[in-house]
């Protein structure tokens, strides 16, 4: 036994000194040869933990993401290669997390494909000519591929909730970084697809210097889940915690895909929690007294979004109105809220947690159009009486339509909307 985890050890360390090796900028040629000597031994996990040890010893996060697809390049003849020697991932029923996972990435790919065939089509149309049904084709596809947003929240939010119950922090920190970075390219892309009468010599440029690079990123990404992160995550994860995934999946929703009828979640074995108070029993206030059923209902009501994170920095609490601006998952519960942003956010956390319990700042406030819509959000430091800090509330609010009332209503009328089916 110890020589297996020797020899992991060594394999580890040997991938660090050649991603090293690759910061430096020393050449990915002179590196494969020690990878082809690794083939028949590395696992996924170990490339997992090689990025995490690498983080403990000091570099970035940012630092791995801005190398991440030289890494992938240089690792991918290891992983191409993984032998059947190593414990194999077990069979998975129709429907399960993974086999949806995977059945996205498929029709992503898929996507992909006929983006590129359109793409080619307006490449070998002359220059001065004005595309047509090839644009048509062009942005169907374009719109196929937004919906990755989709398997993207689910895997920043759920799955890697639950890898970090195991120790595995990697992903979340670098993936997600890339995940943003795909989300920027397809912004772009998006907006570069809403001209109207341009050439086809502009839109060969477009190809080149924005579409391209859109979508090798996205089956950049789609290899690394693909080889690294689901037989990591297969690897590591309980059961119930795929059914916990599972669970909470229609929270964020399905991309191009539905699941497919055949996995059935194991029966929690740890039901959700409730009040340890009696249904019948109030909650004494200072200023009044609530059942826990009126209080759940009372959060559930706010025109608002509410998250708790406690001293610790730990996710506690977020309220479940029918609107929420930012879907949550109880996967989240008991989470690092550094872990529940992407990377770019995270010294921003890290500077208004740092300010509420030295007790420089108590409010921090942004304000960003999402969708269309005014969302305001707003951060208070939590203190008891004696004004030790116990921890944060996250306000989250949707004002487009508060912003757009003008004059006065003094009549009671109902709008459609609010009145109950």
């Amino acid at each position: 036994m110890s020589e297996l985890i020797n020899n992991r050890a060594h394999r580890i360390q040997t991938m660090k000194e050649i991603i090293k090796h690759l910061h430096r900028g020393g050449s990915p040629d002179e590196v494969r040869g020690k990878l082809r000597t690794m083939v028949r031994e590395t696992d996924a996990s170990e490339i997992a933990a090689m990025e995490q040890e690498l983080m403990a010893e000091g570099m970035r996060a940012e630092e791995i993401q801005s190398m991440c697809d030289l890494h992938s390049s240089v690792l991918r003849d290891v992983l191409v290669q993984i032998q059947p020697a190593h414990p194999a991932a077990p069979t998975l029923p129709p429907g399960h997390p993974v086999d949806t996972f995977r059945g996205e990435n498929e029709a992503l790919r898929e996507a992909a494909a006929r983006m590129r065939a359109a793409m080619q089509s307006v490449s070998s149309l002359p220059d001065n000519a004005v595309p047509d049904s090839e644009l048509t084709a062009w942005r169907q596809a374009y719109n196929d591929l937004m919906d990755v947003e989709k398997h993207y929240q689910r895997k920043e939010h759920l799955l890697f909730s639950c890898l970090e119950r195991h120790g595995i922090m990697g992903p979340s920190k670098v993936m997600w970084g890339k995940d943003d970075e795909v989300r920027a390219l397809l912004k772009s892309l998006g907006e570069a697809l809403a001209a109207s009468d341009a050439s086809a010599a502009e839109w060969k440029v477009v190809i080149q210097a924005v579409a391209e690079p859109t979508l090798a990123a996205i089956e950049e990404m789609i290899y690394k889940e693909e080889n690294i992160l689901l037989p990591m995550a297969q690897n590591a994860l309980t059961d119930d915690e795929w059914g916990e995934i599972w669970q909470q999946t229609p929270e964020y929703g399905y991309c191009l895909v539905e699941p497919r009828e055949g996995y059935q979640p194991p029966k929690p074995t740890d039901p959700d929690r409730v009040a340890s108070v009696a249904a019948n029993e109030s909650l004494v206030f200072p200023t009044g007294a609530l059942t826990p059923a009126q209080l759940r209902g009372l959060f559930r009501t706010l025109p608002l979004d509410l998250t708790f994170v406690d001293a610790d920095d730990r996710v506690r609490y977020f309220s479940e109105g029918a609107d929420r601006v930012f879907a949550r998952s109880k996967a989240i519960l008991g989470r690092k809220v550094q872990h529940c942003h992407p990377p770019k956010s995270v010294d921003t956390v890290e500077r208004i947690l740092e300010d509420f319990k030295t007790g420089r700042q108590s409010v921090a406030e942004f304000w960003i159009t999402l969708h269309g819509k005014f969302v305001h959000i707003r951060y208070f430091a939590v203190r008891d009486e004696a004004g030790v800090y116990q921890g944060t509330l996250e306000v989250t609010q949707d004002l487009t339509r508060l912003r757009a009332l003008a004059g006065e209503r003094r009549l009671l009328e109902y709008d459609e909307k609010e009145t109950p089916a």
